[in-house]
């Protein structure tokens, strides 16, 4: 009897025993996988090449479909068995993908309804992955079917540590009749099936748009009522997690105790509900691409992993991320500099990353993503990249079980607004970032100040943290604005942005002096605002050697017990302060009731944040980054980066320690280099 079929054979036999969820030993540093893309067979030459440079897992299957069932009804696995196989022999661990994202040709055009239609008549056609109504019951039909095929043959092999289901799930538009009618039974029961309700919370008289009967509820293509869009909004990320979970599901009725289930999400953050969508997944992933030579900073990475942390509560996977240039053309090809693609694999980890994977393991010849690279360019020789996963997989085989399953608790949160983003959207004040996020991100990030990114959707209270910076929360139910204003009142510090509390969950504003349930924790009011050209801040209060600017937008502040920061250099804008501080309770609201420069926000912040104790005054600042995290053995674990394409010379800030790649001690406060694209590791 042939190995193969005994793989097939043996884990009847021996698999089902006492299992754990599945646990990491080791950090997991591999690629995806797809040899059914290659011009020839290469696999044991690709494996031979994977084993040579150290890759330990690999992904696989996730966009096959068309190869799995080429005709409907019939399937094919032998080639996948094959590999799978092949895989095992070699001691590379695999994550299976369910293939829904891409649906075979057959389906498409025995079944042209699955197609997704869009606004406006608008529709997808056949040729790119992703152009689905997956609410469809004929699409669920058979992407149940073939779910639980692959399930069925694969679920006991040996080499299989987890699924992925599906790959970067949005709604992407989808906007088909019976999507519609789910989207009005989904309004319908939020509020109770009373229409004289919907009419009041959304102003449906206004413009006399009001409904009499649901079969009247109009759908989403003409709509202007910001309630709706943003309503309609909210059930995209419902159905998306629907989707999902109702995949774990079906993966979750053949999967072994010892493997797990996961999704990889995008950084977009913004299109799904990942709390939701991840309620039945062991790991969330996700898939980060970011700028590298000289834009290489680490904060794309860090702002990923800081949003992912916060939702599994816990450790994530990188399921994707740049190996060589990326685009879906060649106009924008930037591989990175030496030293620069093991650094970032250091990054992943310093934020809770338990796995690193590249998309790709070799670059394709064909099709629209001929020129995103892997590991491996269209030569499919060992090069220059591959040298250097090869040298980073040598480090990580020999230290990370020290690296691997870090435990973060930071002082710090961004509270993040699915909600806010897409209201300030539809009603936009600036054509900058509405909801600058990422602004905010990068303030906390260059400064070495560690955040949490947390969703608004599942804080219950926010007594972990000392500082909490939010973004223009410009949507929100009393009930939040509550918990923050007794965060305040407790002793927390608050960093807040313009806009902030002005609408409800409604997204229809308040009928109550601005900043609504906040007034008091802002120790102020106000009634007008105005859109602005850039001006100076009177005084430079901050002390900034460059940008004391602000723009786009400035509120009238009136202050009751807050006292004011700054104030406009301009004659009638001038006579009202834009950034405030207030004393409230035990803690303190810092409010800027403006779209500050990048300069000047960082300055607040810093100040709020030392005022708070979660850093001191002698931070060091980007491009010098510090990580910390905490082993399953209960050290410390501490990062120290360099982004910059020169040296730079700190003195180490922490307790002393063993630096793991290059074995030697370290003390407080010696003095080091650190050079250019370099990472110290200190285990203390």
């Amino acid at each position: 009897m042939k190995k193969n079929i005994l793989l097939f054979i043996l884990p009847f036999v021996s698999v089902f025993c006492s299992y754990a969820q599945y646990q990491f030993d080791n950090v997991l540093y591999g690629a995806a996988y797809y040899h059914e893309y290659m011009p020839n067979d290469r696999l044991d030459e690709d494996i031979r090449l994977m084993k040579d440079c150290g890759l330990t897992v690999v992904r696989v299957g996730e966009s096959a479909w068309g190869v799995f069932e080429p005709q409907e009804g019939v399937f094919e696995f032998k080639w996948m068995d094959r590999i799978i196989n092949k895989m095992h022999e070699a001691g590379i661990k695999v994550i299976l993908g369910t293939p829904s994202y891409s649906m075979p040709a057959w389906l498409a055009y025995k079944h042209p309804e699955v197609l997704a239609e869009h606004t406006r008549g608008n529709k997808a056609y056949y040729g790119i992955r992703q152009n689905m109504d997956f609410t469809n019951p004929t699409f669920r039909f058979y992407s149940e079917r073939i779910i639980r095929k692959l399930m069925e043959r694969y679920a006991n092999h040996p080499a299989i540590i987890g699924y992925q289901v599906d790959n970067e799930l949005e709604a992407r538009g989808v906007n088909n009749h019976d999507y519609f009618v789910g989207f009005r039974n989904y309004i319908k029961e939020r509020f109770n099936n009373d229409l004289n309700l919907l009419t009041k919370e959304w102003g449906m008289n206004y413009w006399g748009m009001n409904i009499n009967t649901w079969e009247e509820f109009y759908p989403r293509d003409g709509v202007t009522n910001p309630s709706y869009k943003n309503e309609w909004e909210r059930y995209n990320r419902k159905q998306v997690a629907d989707f999902l979970n109702w995949q774990c599901d079906i993966v979750n009725e053949y999967k072994r105790k010892d493997q797990f289930v996961m999704h990889c999400f995008m950084p977009a953050f913004q299109n799904v509900d990942q709390v939701a969508s991840f309620r039945q997944m062991q790991y969330p992933a996700i898939n980060v691409y970011h700028d590298v030579q000289a834009g290489q900073d680490g904060q794309r990475i860090a702002y990923a992993g800081d949003f992912m942390r916060s939702v599994a509560k816990g450790n994530y996977l990188i399921t994707e991320t740049n190996a060589q240039g990326i685009g879906w053309d060649a106009k924008n090809q930037r591989p990175p500099y030496d030293k620069q693609l093991r650094q970032n694999v250091y990054a992943h980890l310093a934020s809770g990353s338990n796995m690193v994977e590249y998309w790709h393991w070799s670059t394709l010849h064909y099709g629209q993503e001929t020129y995103w690279r892997g590991v491996l360019g269209h030569d499919l020789q060992p090069n220059r990249i591959w040298n250097e996963f090869k040298q980073t997989a040598g480090e990580l085989k020999e230290i990370g079980k020290k690296l691997v399953n870090l435990q973060k608790k930071n002082k710090a949160a961004i509270l993040y607004s699915h909600d806010s983003y897409y209201a300030l959207e539809f009603m936009p004040y600036t054509s900058k970032a509405n909801y600058p996020v990422d602004m905010v991100h990068k303030a906390l990030y260059e400064q070495n100040i560690e955040t949490d990114i947390v969703p608004c959707d599942m804080i219950t209270d926010f007594s972990q943290y000392d500082m909490l910076v939010i973004p223009p929360l410009y949507v929100a139910t009393d009930e939040l604005l509550n918990k923050i204003d007794n965060f305040v009142k407790q002793g927390g510090h608050v960093v807040m942005m313009h806009k902030s509390g002005y609408c409800n969950e409604h997204s229809a504003v308040r009928a109550t002096l601005a900043p609504g349930p906040l007034r008091k924790a802002c120790g102020f009011y106000y009634q007008e605002f105005s859109t602005i050209d850039p001006m100076e801040l009177k005084g430079n209060p901050f002390g900034l050697s460059d940008q004391n600017q602000i723009s786009e937008w400035y509120e009238f502040l009136i202050p009751e017990t807050a006292r004011p920061l700054a104030y406009a250099e301009h004659a009638f804008f001038g006579k009202w302060p834009v950034i405030t501080e207030n004393s409230y309770g035990k803690g303190k609201l810092t409010y800027i009731g403006t779209y500050p420069s990048q300069e000047l926000l960082n300055t607040i912040v810093r100040q709020v944040a030392i005022d708070a104790k979660v850093i001191t005054d002698d931070q060091y600042k980007f491009p010098v980054i510090l990580r910390s995290g905490v082993n399953p053995a209960g050290k410390n674990i501490r990062y120290v980066f360099n982004f910059s394409e020169e040296p730079e010379q700190i003195k180490y800030p922490y307790k002393g320690g063993t630096e793991l790649l290059n074995k030697r001690n370290i003390r407080k406060d010696e003095e080091l280099t650190i050079g250019s694209w370099e990472v110290l590791i200190v285990e203390e």
